[in-house]
């Protein structure tokens, strides 16, 4: 035996017996109601909450607030828009995106946040080089704190996943605070629960 695999035969006979994971509560107790929480963090860290249409046109939602956008780039069926993700073969086709419309796995009220992943982004580049994403919510999808987040079985199947917590921000040593300095200018949040035919496909 070598001095190399004598080192490895010590370190292995030196390992620990494996114990099961602690039980860690999800200290639920006292936790707000979520779906009235989560607006207001989502406030809180510059996102902004958007009721859905009564006749669930989110077409006509987007041409009212970005007018001027020429390209909409949709992830989601509910979203016709200008250019479908499904055709983007390369991330550097995103480039001139002026609105992202995506679909959030869930969120977290505690933190505002949404998670979401190469699933929902379908090109993780959407959520970045947009210069404003859309992200439609079923409000059943929302929950209490990050404990519960870590519980959800979306974080075992994700090869890549995000909690994003409102655009893009960044505040220099005189705590000037600029939005949309290094990502998406705005993120809006669309309360809408999913298609049946979004729900047999997650």
């Amino acid at each position: 035996m070598n001095s190399r695999d004598a080192i490895l035969d010590k370190i292995r006979r030196a390992q620990r017996s494996p114990v099961d994971l602690p039980s860690v509560p999800m200290y639920d107790a006292h936790l707000p109601d979520a779906q009235k929480r989560f607006p207001e963090l989502l406030a809180v860290m510059g996102g902004i909450w958007v009721d859905a249409p009564a006749d669930g046109d989110i077409e006509a939602l987007i041409r009212a607030r970005f007018p001027s956008a020429k390209v909409v780039c949709s992830a989601v069926p509910e979203v016709a828009g200008t250019r479908r993700i499904e055709d983007v073969g390369d991330p550097h086709e995103l480039n001139d995106v002026d609105v992202g419309v995506v679909r959030a796995a869930f969120a977290v009220a505690e933190t505002g946040s949404l998670w979401m992943s190469e699933a929902e982004y379908r090109v993780n580049a959407l959520g970045y080089l947009s210069q404003h994403l859309i992200a439609l919510l079923d409000p059943r999808d929302i929950v209490g704190n990050l404990h519960h987040t870590y519980h959800r079985p979306e974080f075992f199947k994700a090869n890549y996943s995000v909690l994003m917590s409102g655009p893009s921000a960044t505040a220099d040593i005189q705590g000037v605070l600029i939005r949309g300095a290094q990502g998406v200018r705005s993120l809006t949040v669309v309360p809408m629960p999913r298609s049946e035919h979004a729900e047999q496909n997650t």
